[in-house]
């Protein structure tokens, strides 16, 4: 296993003087996907995770539905390559893949996207509710849990929740990579998503939006904005957006029906 972390020699300058010291910046690896014999993507990450970074990714982006479609998984973590062997041919998915747009990613992570995408899924499907009290209570719990964040302030972290608790907590250099190492390991690990929330300490952007409708996953939350279009299709897909959650504060942009009183 890699370091998530390295160690640099620095000059730092305050206004009581300059001194040498040692400071801890975040890694940043490149890691190939290769999907049966075809190179699919070569993203920006954090060396953590990565078989769930791999399945997660392959599954946000519907070319795998299920573990039961994969056959075989093999990661070398020291060339930063992975490849996942599938049943059956995949040739016309992956071709379609290399006409999508490359999302916004921090510049680390990477997603394919398109119109069409958001035309043809479903709309969430969920009755679960949750406090904002229980709101707060894990936003505090998540901006406590990142060693690298307190570390670095060099990554991004997210978590799958229930009302009460974190049930998965990841951190990656790229946001959209934290969320997939979560759905990653839940591909991996038969956990259920439905009635489950999503935190992320990044913008919430529209394809964040169909990753997390992909799972019937009915509400994200976030301590950062949201973009317009990720607005405009939480409603369309019946996820309740909540952003700006700071101490006891928050904005619920969509479905508010779901944050109840305490």
């Amino acid at each position: 296993m890699m370091d998530e972390v390295r160690e640099f020699k620095i000059l730092r300058v305050t206004e009581e003087g300059r001194c040498e010291v040692e400071d801890v910046v975040a890694r940043e690896f490149p890691f190939t996907i290769i999907l049966d014999d075809q190179e699919l993507v070569t993203m920006l990450c954090t060396p953590k995770d990565l078989k769930y970074l791999a399945v997660g990714f392959l599954s946000s982006e519907g070319l795998i539905q299920n573990k039961e479609e994969i056959r075989k998984i093999i990661l070398d973590e020291r060339r930063g390559v992975v490849r996942v062997e599938t049943e059956g041919d995949r040739g016309e998915a992956t071709d379609l893949i290399f006409k999508r747009l490359i999302t916004s990613g921090c510049g680390s992570g990477a997603s394919f996207y398109r119109a069409a995408d958001t035309l043809n899924q479903e709309k969430v499907k969920s009755e679960m509710k949750v406090s904002a009290g229980d709101i707060f209570a894990l936003a505090k719990v998540f901006q406590q849990s990142s060693q690298i964040y307190r570390e670095t302030h060099g990554v991004h972290s997210a978590a799958l929740c229930d009302n009460k608790n974190i049930l998965i907590f990841t951190e990656d250099i790229g946001r959209h990579n934290a969320i997939d190492k979560i759905f990653g390991r839940c591909t991996l690990e038969d956990i259920p998503t439905n009635d489950r929330m999503v935190i992320s300490s990044g913008r919430i952007s529209s394809e964040v939006i169909l990753k997390i409708a992909r799972r019937n996953i009915p509400i994200v939350i976030s301590k950062s904005t949201p973009t317009d279009l990720a607005v405009d299709l939480a409603i369309r897909l019946g996820v309740t957006l909540i952003g700006f959650v700071r101490g006891k504060k928050m904005n619920v942009y969509t479905e508010s029906w779901r944050v109840i009183g305490d």
